[in-house]
């Protein structure tokens, strides 16, 4: 991820809260003179840079590998079919579609997790690609199926058979759209993190994108896991994202980098099952986590 000094700037206010919460909300403050107002702004940003890890350099992949990270993704979330590219599961409120089974709720229904359909066909229709008739009003429509019971009466209409040769299309796009998700994980991950731990946070993930393989196991681990940065998503206080499996890492070899990174997924994700309230029984889907992390170092 490259940050230009504007960019850092802005980044480094709108974080600030992270290091220094306001005695009472914005709308509450006092109206101080203009020059005051930039003197205490400087003094913020020059005495929060110490803390602030050094740049970063931006993932750069091959369209080889952005492919090829796209059909792995797509062979974790879906079995590589083209029929679970759409797919509705049990028990949920929203389709789950693409390689990453980016979520697209119904007109009116929100839930605890984000919706992000939306925002990967917005992103491949500024690459250019023909949208099928269904996405013509672009990603702000809702789904157009209420229930799972309709979305299933569906399965072989003219519109779902469009949407899914649309996503079997375009696996290099979601690919890089998932890429440019990760690359803005980073800030939200380094806000969240305690200030001593940002250096050694921004420093594995690094050593990660090095390689063709370790951008492939953290854009498959926030895309299966999440960031992390919600306090929604914990178990006694413990999360399960991206971030903490950063956060568990210590090494400097790059060569050894994506094995420590598996290990530590694992052990995160073992932490997070014997964190979990009883009743939701989350150790029957603790080796299907176990072996989708293996695949990260090929194993």
């Amino acid at each position: 991820m490259v940050f230009s000094a504007s960019s850092l700037i802005k980044f480094i206010v709108a974080e600030s809260r992270t290091l220094m919460d306001k005695c009472r909300p914005s709308r509450e403050q006092p109206d101080w003179p203009l020059g005051r107002l930039r003197g205490l702004v400087l003094l913020i940003i020059t005495s929060t840079i110490p803390l602030c890890p050094h740049m970063s350099e931006a993932i750069s992949l091959s369209p080889a590998d952005v492919q090829k990270i796209g059909k792995k993704i797509w062979q974790n979330e879906c079995n590589g079919t083209i029929s679970g590219l759409t797919s509705w599961n049990g028990g949920e409120d929203f389709a789950s579609l693409g390689i990453g089974h980016f979520i697209w709720y119904p007109k009116g229904r929100r839930g605890p997790f984000e919706e992000s359909f939306p925002k990967v066909v917005n992103f491949i229709s500024k690459r250019g690609a023909k949208l099928p008739t269904l996405l013509l009003r672009g990603g702000e429509q809702p789904c157009p199926w209420d229930s799972r019971a309709e979305f299933l009466r569906a399965q072989h209409t003219v519109e779902m058979n469009q949407l899914r040769q649309f996503l079997a299309d375009t696996i290099d796009l979601q690919a890089e759209f998932l890429i440019a998700r990760l690359e803005g994980a980073l800030p939200k991950m380094l806000a969240e993190a305690a200030p001593a731990d940002r250096g050694n946070v921004q420093q594995q993930f690094e050593r990660l994108t090095k390689t063709p393989q370790g951008c492939y196991a953290l854009v498959d681990y926030v895309n299966f896991k999440g960031e992390g940065v919600l306090h929604t998503e914990r178990y006694q206080g413990q999360g399960w994202g991206l971030l903490q499996v950063l956060e568990d890492m210590h090494g400097t070899s790059g060569a050894a980098a994506v094995d420590e990174f598996s290990r530590a997924a694992k052990a995160i994700l073992t932490r997070r099952v014997h964190n979990a309230p009883a009743e939701r029984h989350e150790s029957r889907w603790l080796m299907g986590w176990i072996r989708r992390v293996n695949s990260y170092n090929g194993g």
